[in-house]
């Protein structure tokens, strides 16, 4: 059984453990080797492979990676994933390889493109959710999502001195297109008070009056968190919105960018990403494909590459009022 394993779209923390995982799981069983594909879907179409196309991944070579943030075969974005051109010429390299299965570790992305393959592929394909976004369905968090908010907590805390030594409002700006997960967990861990994400409107009277009101209440530091996403814009043109609404606090905004998709993962990335890898490989030997291995309530799940990737859990807006209530 010949497995490929590869990272696509943006790297998170955990990737290097899950490939260990798998790498490890697969030499219990006899006649398993997994190869790495590196630069993900885009170095399958250019060939590129970690020591070879034949050449198997030991055991050895993925000791140390526990603690090491990142892709160590790398990772990469494919436009030609998303063409029927690129998919037949992906599913005839796999087939001329003579690959038998293919772990995709990565995003909305990349578990996109595993879910396309398959109707050009008829190996077997298996689908992690490997995402600070926190965006795939079948899953209640995604490799990468707690390290990413242990990074923006990090962040804030700092931030929250140089508030109140200076009476100031920090808005910081964290990723997340589509999905308010990442800036609602930071926020709640944070302390913070406001939090403006892509599931619900932002009204920039209502926070100015929220300002307000905390102002005269005599808190004399702010710290908002915003997602990428949020639909009235970034960290800059909320603040300049702000602003020009009467925010009663001095302002600066911080983003935070891809610092959030480095470092070492926390141990809930490390445990996820192991038991994830540990059943991708479970999943290739019981003969299940078009599936993505997650966790719900603690237990594994498998759910189909289709659902996975449509719409999203909306757990945002329950947190969004926590934070709320939590502000004075």
């Amino acid at each position: 059984m010949k497995i490929g394993v590869l990272c696509s779209g943006g790297d998170a923390p955990g990737m290097n453990p899950c490939i260990r995982a798998i790498v490890r799981a697969a030499e219990k069983f006899e006649g398993y080797s997994v190869v790495g594909i590196r630069h993900g879907y885009q170095g399958l179409l250019d060939r590129e492979f970690w020591g070879g196309t034949d050449r198997k991944i030991e055991s050895r070579e993925v000791s140390g990676l526990m603690n090491r943030g990142g892709s160590f075969i790398n990772s990469s974005r494919c436009s030609r994933m998303r063409d029927p051109e690129g998919l037949q010429e992906a599913a005839n390299i796999l087939r001329e390889l003579r690959f038998d299965a293919l772990i995709t570790i990565g995003g909305n992305g990349t578990l996109s493109g595993a879910r396309d393959l398959g109707q050009y592929w008829d190996g077997q394909i298996i689908g992690i959710p490997g995402t600070i976004d926190n965006d795939i369905n079948g899953s209640d968090f995604t490799i990468g999502f707690p390290t990413a908010v242990q990074t923006g907590v990090e962040a804030i805390d700092k931030l929250r001195d140089t508030a109140g030594s200076h009476d100031m409002m920090f808005l910081v700006e964290v990723m997340g297109r589509h999905c308010g997960d990442l800036a609602t967990y930071t926020a709640i861990a944070g302390g913070c008070e406001v939090v403006a994400i892509p599931e619900t409107m932002t009204s920039i009277q209502q926070i100015v009056n929220q300002l307000t009101y905390c102002k005269n209440l005599g808190k004399r530091s702010i710290i908002m968190v915003v997602a990428e996403g949020d639909e009235f814009g970034n960290s800059a043109e909320i603040m300049k919105a702000l602003k020009e609404a009467g925010c009663p606090f001095e302002m600066r905004n911080v983003v935070l960018g891809h610092v959030q998709r480095g470092g070492s993962p926390v141990p809930a990335d490390r445990i996820l990403a192991t038991r994830l890898g540990v059943c991708a490989v479970d999943a290739i030997k019981d003969g299940k494909t078009g599936v993505m291995v997650g966790m719900v309530n603690g237990q594994i799940t498998y759910t189909s590459l289709e659902e996975a990737v449509v719409g999203r859990r909306g757990k945002a807006e329950d947190m969004e009022k926590l934070i709320k209530r939590m502000s004075i």
